[in-house]
């Protein structure tokens, strides 16, 4: 039977299975592309951890660096104490910094107060009223 001899009872018939098929191609589709973009995030994440854990023994080699620079001037010994708590007092500094912002996570703010302060100045009582 061609198509145009296809009554639309027999058309609406077989839409369920058309708009199945359509479906199940279009979650085939989303799988392979899901699948393309996992495997291209798995490969950077990869490759930014690797360039991470060379940051970190360039930091090691910066360190030995600035310490040799002082014991040009003065003992290897005393170079190395400085430079130890030079990074200590960044760690002070950072671990300061970071409970500080813990402490202001934990704070109550005031949006349900504030809210009802914007929904009384929309209906022009309270001390907005300036009738």
């Amino acid at each position: 039977m061609s198509d145009e001899s296809r009554s639309l009872f027999t058309l609406i018939g077989e839409l369920p299975e058309v708009i199945s098929r359509l479906v199940t191609a279009e979650v085939e589709r989303l799988k392979v592309e899901i699948g393309f973009k996992a495997k291209n995030v798995g490969v950077g994440v990869g490759l930014v951890a690797g360039a991470a854990v060379i940051a970190l023994f360039l930091v090691g080699t910066l360190i030995a660096t600035g310490i040799l620079a002082l014991a040009l001037v003065m003992p290897a010994w005393a170079a190395a104490l400085i430079v130890s708590g030079v990074l200590l007092a960044a760690i002070a500094t950072l671990v300061g910094l970071g409970l500080r912002a813990f402490r202001r996570a934990g704070e109550d703010i005031e949006l349900g107060e504030t809210i009802r302060r914007d929904i009384d100045a929309v209906k022009g009582v309270g001390p907005y009223d300036q009738r």
